[in-house]
């Protein structure tokens, strides 16, 4: 069965704001790149974001759901040393955030953004005992 996932990869529809938005404002390093991806480096996961025409053409434009409104299925994590500044620093360079940081019962500080796309992420960093 399933014992891992390998790689995160984002449907987007503006290819270009999506590269300048994870590589300039999030800082990325690039791993690879083409005429329809992105892919960058992290620690033990591939982060890819791929043309919606292009995976269309890999799947059915049906499955990928262009031209179709939908909500958000997917939030995705990333750990980081300093929520609040790393939050900070992102509304500097104009990220939308959606919620600043807040302590939650389950052990960590939190905070949470978009991308161009609307996709939404999470912020995270383990409080102390």
């Amino acid at each position: 069965m399933i014992s891992k996932i390998d790689a995160t990869v984002l449907i987007v529809k503006d290819l270009e704001a999506c590269r300048a938005f994870y590589g300039d404002t999030l800082g990325l390093e690039v791993a690879f790149t083409d005429d329809v991806s992105t892919g960058y480096k992290m620690q033990g996961h591939d982060f890819l974001v791929l043309q919606e025409t292009a995976a269309a053409e890999m799947m059915s434009a049906e499955v990928v759901g262009i031209g179709k409104a939908g909500s958000h299925r997917v939030l995705l994590c990333a750990e980081v040393a300093d929520v609040d500044a790393v939050y900070q620093t992102l509304l500097d360079k104009g990220v939308n955030g959606l919620k600043g940081p807040k302590d939650q019962a389950w052990g960590r500080r939190t905070a949470y953004f978009a991308d161009p796309e609307g996709n939404l992420w999470e912020l995270f960093q383990h409080l102390s005992d």
